[in-house]
């Protein structure tokens, strides 16, 4: 029994210093009948700051049945909400919901305090109120405000703060939402709120900035909550948590060599204890491997994101259209864009005005830039107002409006260079240039095109081409717009190889559409369908 109560007292002081493992040894050397709640509660919070979430929750669930033997209701629901947080944030929706559901039977009859405050909150971030199952609901906002002023806890501020922040910013106030996210961030990395749930608010503001395409932002907290994460040691989780947020900023701005290989292993790491952000950073990796040419490699890291319960879109439908594959393309992305919500469709809506304009579905396009404007209206960022000008000025292009895609094009590259992001800024440049093209001034098009080839090479990513899926042509005979635009090359003398290095697309795929453009024109040969698309250009311009 001695070594037991040394080594409990041991533990406790361990763990008020802040030596995680130290304090797990410690704890262990007494038997576990020989741990209070409180104890098991302290060792539970060594293993999760040392990322064994399972031995965490394994001794969070011991912890419970302590609490429960010695007839302590606040306790139970203080551990259950705890529980109830951590599976939610693996993703272990059902399993969460049921100890929320247990928390709210044992808080029932007691008076409000800081225990109701975690639980309106969990209730409104998981969507597992009783009377609704939308995320942030207006009810959650009001629930949360008068627990609020009724407690004066710098705690139930913040989460007060966090739930109105969301609801505002889902309904469009980003201006007033991202005030009350900044709040609850300064309760965060002051110390006001338990590290667990600190840990949570943290993730979601940046989450959001993510979300709103707000790097500048996004940038400011990741670094403050570094420096929060620091004082819980080097294993702590939401060190790793943090990594991925600096990765994708850093992702953002081109560098990509060290960061698509720390990601890779962070998200590995990170799995089991955070499966969202994980999922985020297999994203990124995604993006770096697509905008590289990487096809292989990006379609890894979008199965990854999947898995851990992250839709890979826009970046896996875009590179489906880079293959070649527009119709693929277009039904994954009107399937991701179905019963999303307004925040969530915006960050799809660049990508459907591309697909739409490479899939012969000009006519779809308008109606996607005005809400990508609407969005950039209400929202107030630079990032969705860089996506809308570019939207605005690819439409433009595709109806001839050269002028004006090139002034819309350079207020995108304008708003791309404020925030610092390498690739996008190549990427409008590539459009720039194709539209002075057409403009007939060639010598800006070809400075144009060098600037962007010179970023593109120091990224290592695969130049953009900007070819005739942008421009609305008749379309000849029974063939598609990207057929035709094979086709067209094919009459110009070019081979296969030349046509995939000049759409960006495989030597395979060039001969399947040719494949099919055979079938459809009823010819056998190469130069039969070169000698009926030149007889469908003479027909047309004689028309």
């Amino acid at each position: 029994m001695a070594d037991a109560e040394r080594g409990i007292l041991t533990a406790r002081r361990a763990f008020r210093s802040r030596d995680w493992r130290g304090a797990e040894r410690a704890f262990l050397v007494a038997d576990a009948h020989d741990l209070s709640t409180a104890d098991l509660r302290d060792l539970a919070a060594c293993r999760w700051w040392l990322s064994d979430v399972d031995g965490c929750l394994a001794t969070l669930e011991d912890a419970f049945r302590s609490a429960r033997a010695e007839g302590d209701d606040g306790a139970c629901a203080e551990t259950a909400l705890l529980i109830a947080l951590l599976r939610m944030t693996r993703g272990e929706l059902t399993v969460g919901t049921a100890w929320v559901n247990r928390a709210r039977r044992l808080l029932q009859d007691q008076t409000d305090g800081l225990l109701h405050a975690y639980l309106a909150y969990l209730e409104a971030a998981g969507g597992v109120d009783g009377d609704t199952d939308d995320l942030w609901p207006a009810a959650a906002v009001d629930r949360l405000e008068a627990l609020s002023e009724a407690l004066a806890s710098p705690a139930v501020e913040a989460l007060a703060a966090v739930v109105a922040g969301m609801r505002a910013i889902r309904i469009g106030d980003a201006a007033a939402g991202f005030d009350r996210l900044d709040d609850a961030m300064l309760a965060v990395v002051g110390g006001d709120l338990p590290p667990e749930w600190a840990g949570d608010v943290l993730c979601m503001t940046i989450h959001a900035c993510s979300e709103m395409a707000d790097y500048r932002r996004m940038a400011e907290w990741t670094r403050a909550t570094e420096r929060w994460c620091a004082g819980y040691g080097a294993d702590a989780v939401y060190v790793g948590v943090c990594r991925v947020h600096r990765l994708e900023l850093q992702s953002a701005t081109g560098q990509w060599d060290e960061t698509e290989r720390e990601l890779e292993r962070t998200c590995t790491a990170l799995r089991a204890a955070d499966p969202w952000v994980a999922g985020e950073g297999w994203y990124q990796v995604g993006e770096i491997r697509r905008l590289r040419g990487d096809v292989a490699g990006a379609r890894v890291a979008y199965a990854h994101a999947r898995e851990c319960g992250i839709d890979p879109a826009p970046g896996e439908v875009l590179l489906h259209l880079t293959e070649g594959d527009g119709e693929r393309a277009w039904a994954l992305l009107s399937a991701a864009l179905t019963g999303r919500d307004r925040l969530a469709r915006a960050r799809l809506l660049r990508a459907a005005i591309e697909v739409a304009l490479g899939t012969g579905r000009a006519a779809e396009a308008p109606g996607l830039v005005d809400e990508l404007e609407a969005d950039a209206r209400d929202f107030r960022t630079d990032g969705f107002r860089a996506w809308a000008a570019h939207g605005r000025g690819m439409v433009a292009l595709a109806d001839g409006d050269v002028d004006v895609a090139i002034a819309d094009f350079h207020r995108s590259l304008d708003l791309f260079r404020r925030l610092g992001l390498k690739w996008e800024q190549a990427n409008l440049r590539s459009w720039i240039a194709a539209a002075l093209e057409r403009a007939g001034n060639e010598v800006a098009a070809a400075q144009m095109r060098t600037e962007a080839a010179d970023i593109f090479d120091r990224l290592g990513a695969r130049p953009v081409r900007v070819g005739a899926a942008t421009r609305r042509r008749p379309r000849r005979g029974p063939i598609t717009d990207r057929e035709s635009e094979i086709l067209e090359l094919v009459a110009q003398g070019a081979s296969n190889r030349d046509i995939a290095q000049r759409l960006f697309i495989s030597e395979k795929t060039v001969g399947r559409h040719l494949a099919n453009v055979y079938v459809k024109l009823g010819v056998g040969s190469r130069t039969a369908a070169a000698a009926w698309w030149r007889d469908a250009e003479r027909a047309a311009h004689r028309g």
